[in-house]
């Protein structure tokens, strides 16, 4: 499963899923951009980290969510490493209330950088994965857009709209060889995770019948697979990475 010289855009890279995505594209070849909004130092950390590794690495700072940031970066992609062959969309907000407490401020800013994100990221990188061999777009989703979450209305609103937006692509692309697809992690260990209550972590647990959490590097290797050559097959689909929990 070899990436050697494929260049791969991470958004929200400097932690998380979106960091160990990065590292793993990076130790398998790639050239990785980095992007981050604030976490400076951290998006410099994984960039060392694919250099160490064997791979080429680029932060850059850019919110999704401001169309001028995205297209700024899509012309740095294009100085450091040429035309970019895969897109993960993984940058991600939670404004977590009640819908009865919810402002229309919460409800419109998780759904400008959950879903005006990936339509900017995508916008500014379409030709190139299209006109790419083996072009390849990832949308990063959740269990939580498959099931929904209480007091999570607006972002697992924007996770189930990545399902149709990545389908239509997927149908957009084809025609070209290049594939978009979703994945769909369940309950990782991240900082967001840290975040929940023991006792609801409990709950959530006696869910998943693998009756563990996820690691973000369970994450990443999904991801490695749906950027390479092996993957050619495969579009419009969504994978369930949940550790067998129903939806």
């Amino acid at each position: 499963m070899t990436l050697d010289d494929r260049t791969c855009v991470v958004t929200g890279a400097s932690r998380g899923i979106g960091r160990a995505i990065a590292e793993d594209l990076g130790a398998h070849g790639a050239n990785v951009v980095v992007n981050y909004r604030t976490s400076e130092s951290e998006a410099y950390e994984v960039a060392d980290a694919v250099e160490e590794a064997g791979g080429s690495a680029l932060p850059v700072q850019a919110d999704v969510a401001v169309e001028d940031d995205v297209a700024s970066m899509a012309e740095r992609t294009t100085e450091a490493f040429g035309d970019a062959e895969v897109l993960v969309n993984n940058a991600g907000m939670t404004i977590d209330k009640k819908f009865e407490n919810m402002t229309r401020e919460d409800w419109d800013r998780v759904i400008e950088v959950n879903l005006g994100g990936v339509f900017n990221c995508t916008k500014a990188y379409f030709e190139d994965i299209k006109h790419a061999d083996h072009g390849r777009l990832i949308n990063i989703s959740s269990v939580v857009g498959q099931q929904g979450n209480y007091g999570q209305a607006n972002y697992a609103t924007t996770k189930s709209g990545l399902f149709g937006f990545t389908r239509t692509l997927a149908l957009e692309l084809a025609t070209s060889g290049s594939t978009a697809n979703c994945v769909s992690p369940g309950f990782v260990e991240t900082d967001m995770l840290e975040t929940v209550p023991e006792r609801v972590q409990e709950k959530i647990l006696r869910r998943i019948p693998l009756d563990r959490f996820a690691t973000p590097q369970d994450i990443a290797g999904i991801v490695r697979f749906v950027a390479s050559e092996d993957s050619s097959y495969m579009t419009g689909q969504i994978l369930a990475a949940n550790g067998g929990m129903e939806w």
